[in-house]
């Protein structure tokens, strides 16, 4: 396999693997292929002829006929456009490997009917697995829509070639007989050049960022220090990057909806409202262009990342990148990154505990940058051209593993 056929699938562009996608082919070592939505690959198709288009069985997004089961009919009706599209490339080349999401790309329908080793990606099986905030559980019927989705990932832990976890933390999400087709690697990041070092007169900024303000990603956790801070009349600024609606890793904005009937619109609404003292001194601009996102996180001085559900987080690995000062929990999956006291700092579930780091950490320049310098060290082990061998190494092994698995 010097110079493999890579086919990866997902209903979106560039989403999950895009980026890999275009750095193997760019770098030259696959012939690699990105299998997406006909819409995606109208938007981009100045990226390139590899964008290939797989058409859906039918809609993907709006209401489902049952709810039950709409995520595994969205599944069949990507999966079956997805096998048709593969078997027509086939017609004109033979592909080595198939790496596709376990639902936007849901390669369930190809076992057996294509000829190549079929690589899934599962960020985690089930929210069963990954958990809840007990305060804003899921109902009966999300809970038994759940069971639907873990058992097609389970399914394709036993039939795939391989199956990629973004951490070890979701990989032991897993039960233990199926770990053995499950290897752990991070999707790589475009790691941008450090901006010039320069002197800063701006007042001390602690920051919150992530996808989401949701309850799964710790930021009512961040409000409540927040909240202290202010009450001691703390001499910083506080500023929380990441947007307040749509979807997120938990059911706490529904538990709003039900709460407030509409008067107030999300978890950050709420979250103002419990803690008031936080709400006058927070800065929350939304959803940003990611050249404004990234502008913003380069004035943050101490990041507060509360992580309370979580099995891989971008928006972790963006901080840790840029080189910034992370305090994080000792536990799940930012203590894989994180070495404590070396490139951030982990501590307890424990307010007192992060308190006294937060105003311990603003009183020492020095620790911040000596953490800050060994974040930007672990960030670049997560650039595209560092992980590549690594995905490469684990596509080799996919394809030996269904030559013995049909031997």
């Amino acid at each position: 396999m010097s110079k493999p056929v890579i086919v990866f699938v997902g209903a979106v562009y560039p989403g999950q693997f895009g980026a890999l996608c275009d750095h193997l082919r760019r770098t030259g070592q696959a012939e690699a292929y990105f299998l997406t939505t006909p819409g995606h690959r109208q938007k981009h198709a100045d990226r390139g002829p590899h964008i290939l288009a797989f058409q859906p069985d039918g809609p993907i997004v709006g209401d489902p006929n049952y709810y039950y089961t709409a995520k595994l009919e969205r599944s069949a009706r990507i999966g079956r456009g997805v096998l048709l599209a593969l078997r027509e490339f086939q017609k004109t080349k033979p592909i080595d490997v198939v790496v596709a999401h376990s639902l936007w790309g849901a390669p369930h329908f190809l076992y057996d009917e294509i000829d190549a080793a079929i690589v899934s990606y599962v960020e985690f099986p089930s929210y069963r697995a990954h958990g809840w905030d007990p305060s804003y559980p899921p109902d009966l019927a999300q809970r038994m829509s759940d069971k639907n989705i873990e058992m097609l990932h389970f399914h394709q832990a036993l039939r795939s070639d391989l199956v990629i976890c973004p951490s070890h933390h979701a990989k032991r999400m897993f039960p233990p007989a199926l770990q053995g087709n499950i290897e752990v690697q991070l999707e790589g990041l475009e790691i941008e050049e450090a901006a010039p070092e320069t002197a800063s007169d701006h007042r001390f900024t602690i920051g919150f960022s992530a996808r989401d303000l949701s309850s799964s990603k710790g930021f009512d956790t961040y409000m409540r220090l927040v909240d202290r801070l202010a009450r001691e009349g703390m001499d910083a600024d506080f500023v929380a990057l990441g947007g307040s609606d749509g979807s997120t890793y938990g059911y706490e904005q529904q538990w709003v909806q039900r709460k407030y009937g509409g008067e107030v619109a999300d978890f950050r609404g709420h979250l103002m409202r419990e803690y008031p003292e936080a709400a006058k001194v927070i800065d929350c601009p939304g959803k940003l262009p990611y050249a404004e996102f990234a502008r913003r996180l380069r004035g943050i001085d101490l990041f507060l990342y509360p992580l309370r559900y979580g099995v891989a987080n971008w928006g972790l690995m963006e901080i840790l990148m840029r080189g910034g000062c992370v305090v994080a929990p000792d536990r799940g999956y930012p203590a894989e990154l994180i070495q404590n006291e070396v490139n951030g700092v982990l501590l307890p579930d424990d307010d007192e505990a992060w308190l006294s780091a937060i105003r311990a950490l603003k009183d020492d320049p020095d620790r911040r940058a000596r953490l800050s310098r060994s974040a930007r060290i672990l960030g670049q082990q997560f650039s595209l051209s560092s992980v590549a061998p690594r995905y490469m190494q684990l596509f080799r092994q996919a394809v030996e593993n269904r030559a013995r698995r049909s031997s």
